[in-house]
């Protein structure tokens, strides 16, 4: 790396926090990004730095072209995503890793290895291996930090983009990360190259040259590179791995030698073959898939890795004890502690709409963002997730399959900013196909799982500037639905009698069902709720919606804990005997 700047202060940092400060440090100055768990507190601390122009982007997509875009022109630029945003970007990092770069282009993307917020367990690092992208792996803040400052370095030498990869673990734990200086990076000059930049076949076929001899250069230069090092121990065992798998295998294992990976792609191979050489067992700890341990067999070397090792889930030093030496210190949890499922808020406005749905039997195709919570007992309404903006076209492709009639039983149901992320194309594809079918936008007016992130229709950028607000209703109109609804979403009757028709109807139909989720400074909701147990028959009719703020005693009775209650009403319009009252 090159000359580090004065160091000024340590700080503890979150892994995402450390992302930022390390691309502030290394002169970066435009960032975008779609929020995604684990990865959004990148955006959110970078948005914190005057300097760096940063942004929500509608998607990932967008963001990285966004990014690409900043870099050709000949700054330093980020994108970050989580991993299955990298799915969605994937269209325009195949092609940059083609074009090379400018102004140097890093992307940090969150693996989610345990599946604590995510719908797969993808590893970020087969689908750079796909694209021939090289991939650092840093181990803890401090690494986070300067591994981006060290990433801008590589872009810019081999004229390639470079992704980092982090983990939720990485992301949201804390660690002692050294502050420097700014670096001044004078904006690079633009000079026009076709040849570079237009990816026609012809132009294809010379540049993927360009990235075959990159890869090359890269496995050969990158056995020198710091952020690969050795730990010569005991050398009856020797074990290979990289980032938060390096923490594991230093808690577990402090005798044994260590080759500590920050290039997961391409290999050092060089660097491999000695260390392989130098030990008598050689194992590979990585997380996920077996990518470090497949080539390094492919190579002819014996190494022990998924034998042993799961590619299920995060490890720990204890799954390392057991599978290497047979010891196992388990504390286990004090038996009878309840589950605590995740579950929708007290007051949210989804639970209104699911309630209905229920009532009405109906089935939802769902989509990704708090609402899925609508699968989940006592509403069980969701049937489907795959991915975001798929509810849409799911609901599309079965009224293709099965006809007008058996859509007359489903509904989609997806959020204000997943709409915009990537439901928009979906809807357009019904209109345009002419088809039938009701869509619910759940427009709780934030990017609500991930934190209450604004986005496109709220009106506000990442930094908090106000600006234009896409509206939802005209936007249906200008794409050709001819019947849109816009419903407050606690006003059950309303809700239900438009769902009723629309459901009937042989037309596309979108109902907006709005309000602000309960948990933003402007929702409105401001009473709270008791039960008058005088007039309580117990038939536990207001129970049904699932409201966590509603319990029964050990008495038998129902009762609303008033510190949890957000006064939504939907537990007053189920019961009958006018038992609920507001607290005056």
């Amino acid at each position: 790396m090159k000359g580090a700047a004065k160091v000024t202060t340590k700080e503890l940092m979150l892994g995402n926090q450390a992302f930022a400060r390390g691309a502030y440090e290394a002169g970066c100055k435009v960032s975008a990004a779609y929020p995604g768990t684990p990865s959004t507190e990148i955006s959110e601390n970078i948005a914190k730095y005057d300097e760096i122009y940063s942004e929500w982007s509608p998607n990932e997509k967008v963001a990285l072209e966004v990014a690409i875009g900043a870099s050709i022109s000949g700054v330093r630029a980020l994108a970050s995503m989580k991993h299955v945003g990298l799915n969605v970007a994937a269209d325009p990092l195949f092609t940059a890793s083609y074009t090379g770069v400018n102004g140097g282009l890093v992307i940090i993307v969150a693996d989610d290895p345990g599946l604590y917020s995510s719908q797969n367990e993808q590893d970020t690092r087969a689908i750079a291996r796909a694209a021939k992208v090289p991939v650092l792996e840093p181990s803890d803040s401090a690494e986070a930090k300067e591994f981006v400052k060290f990433a801008y370095e590589l872009s810019e030498k081999y004229d390639t983009p470079v992704i980092i990869r982090s983990t939720t673990r990485l992301s949201h734990s804390q660690g002692l990360v050294e502050l420097s200086d700014r670096i001044d990076i004078e904006d690079k000059p633009y000079n026009r190259d076709i040849a570079k930049y237009v990816m026609m076949p012809g132009n294809a076929k010379g540049r993927h040259l360009a990235v075959e001899k990159r890869e090359l250069a890269l496995i050969k230069d990158s056995c020198n590179f710091p952020i690969n090092r050795v730990e010569y121990n005991d050398t009856k065992i020797g074990i290979i791995t990289s980032g938060i798998p390096y923490q594991y295998v230093k808690e577990a294992l402090p005798e044994v030698s260590v080759l500590k990976l920050g290039t997961v792609n391409p290999l050092p191979k060089g660097l491999i073959e000695e260390f392989a050489s130098r030990v008598e067992k050689l194992y590979i700890v990585e997380e996920l898939d077996p990518i470090i341990e497949e080539q390094v067999k492919s190579w002819g070397i014996n190494a022990i890795g998924k034998e042993i090792f799961t590619v299920q889930g995060e490890y720990s030093a204890n799954m390392l004890r057991k599978a290497i030496k047979g010891e196992d210190i388990t504390y286990h949890a004090v038996e009878g502690i309840p589950n605590r499922p995740p579950i929708l808020c007290p007051g949210c406005p989804h639970r209104s709409v699911y309630t209905i749905l229920k009532k009405l039997k109906l089935h939802a195709a769902g989509d990704i963002g708090c609402y899925t919570l609508g699968a989940v007992a006592p509403l069980s309404v969701v049937d489907t997730t795959i991915c975001m903006g798929a509810s849409i076209s799911t609901l599309h492709g079965m009224e293709k399959a099965k006809g007008k009639e058996y859509i007359k039983d489903w509904v989609a149901v997806i959020g204000d900013s997943t709409f915009l992320h990537t439901g928009v194309n979906s809807l357009i594809n019904m209109v345009y196909n002419k088809s039938t079918g009701t869509v619910l936008i759940l427009d709780n007016s934030t990017t609500g799982m991930t934190g209450h992130q604004d986005h496109a229709a709220t009106g506000k950028t990442l930094k908090g500037e106000v600006t234009y607000a896409v509206d939802l209703e005209k936007l249906c109109r200008a794409i050709g639905v001819p019947n849109v609804y816009v419903v407050n979403a606690y006003d059950g009757k309303k809700l239900e009698q438009t769902i009723k028709e629309a459901v009937a109807s042989d037309e596309i139909a979108v109902i907006i069902a709005q309000a602000p989720c309960v948990l933003l400074k402007k929702a409105s909701i401001t009473r709270k709720y008791y039960i008058d147990q005088e007039k309580c028959k117990k038939c536990g009719l207001c129970m049904k919606p699932g409201c966590p703020a509603k319990t029964k005693n050990e008495n038998g009775d129902i009762v609303i804990n008033e510190t949890m209650c957000n006064g939504c009403s939907l537990c007053v319009d189920f019961c009958k005997f006018d038992a609920i009252k507001a607290i005056e």
